[in-house]
């Protein structure tokens, strides 16, 4: 597996970068762990979702706060600092739990929740998609399927403030049942670990454990062209 710790400059550049690490691994390349944070807050969606029903649209004007739009499904995040992504490429032929999508969530949250409790944290898989620690959300989780690989995105906080959650997403229509009715606030914790123990802990889960890669210089070109075609595009986040 090709393990990569690479934050771009702009979210749109991180977006595009994870859809040319689907591609590559889709026309045949090596599997990939990548980590990225965000150094700055922004507001993501899922590919179906409708941005008015989940965006705080005029607050993320008013604070300047850029709203897009990504390759996978799920729910509408808030990215930045304190926010830890972890981005996996695993083909159907290495993986086959990946070949329905609940068999993906329960293979790949159950290798996250075990290095978790292995630093002595009671993580389950919750939902569909999410990991929980006392019943409140640590990380939430998407995925886009082609024939031969898959896409999962995952989120781990680790310090990034609710209240902001609050500020910049509505409060969402499909609610997973254990969430009740809390709002951002009440349903979200952080991790009491650090940024770097839980790429150590990510990485230890899917044997990603060989020397950090680099993009190369025909991805760069790639994902800077994906990012200004098509994730920084108007049409591309309001196409919804």
């Amino acid at each position: 597996m090709r393990l990569l710790d690479v934050t771009l400059r702009t979210p749109e550049e991180n977006l595009a970068c994870d859809e040319v690490l689907l591609d590559r691994v889709e026309q045949g390349d090596v599997e990939v762990l990548r980590f990225w944070e965000s150094p700055i807050p922004f507001v993501v969606l899922g590919v179906s979702q409708v941005l008015r029903e989940h965006v705080a649209e005029r607050v993320c004007e008013a604070d300047g706060i850029p709203v897009l739009r990504r390759c996978s499904a799920g729910g509408c995040v808030l990215q930045g600092p304190g926010c830890l992504n972890y981005t996996l490429v695993l083909t159907h032929e290495r993986h086959p739990e990946v070949a329905t999508i609940r068999g993906s969530y329960c293979h790949i949250l159950g290798r996250v929740c075990e290095v978790l409790r292995k630093r002595g944290l009671s993580a389950s898989h919750k939902g569909t998609s999410d990991i929980a620690i006392g019943g409140r959300k640590v990380s939430g989780n998407a995925q886009k399927r082609r024939r031969r690989a898959i896409l999962h995105h995952g989120t781990l906080l680790y310090d990034m403030d609710p209240e902001l959650m609050e500020r910049y997403l509505r409060e969402p229509i499909d609610r997973p049942q254990y969430r009740g009715e809390r709002t951002h606030r009440g349903f979200v914790r952080c991790l009491p670990l650090s940024a770097d123990e839980l790429r150590a802990g990510i990485a230890e889960a899917f044997g990603a454990t060989a020397e950090r890669h680099m993009l190369s210089r025909a991805e760069k070109a790639t994902l800077k062209a994906l990012a200004r075609d098509k994730y920084a595009t108007a049409e591309w986040t309001h196409r919804r």
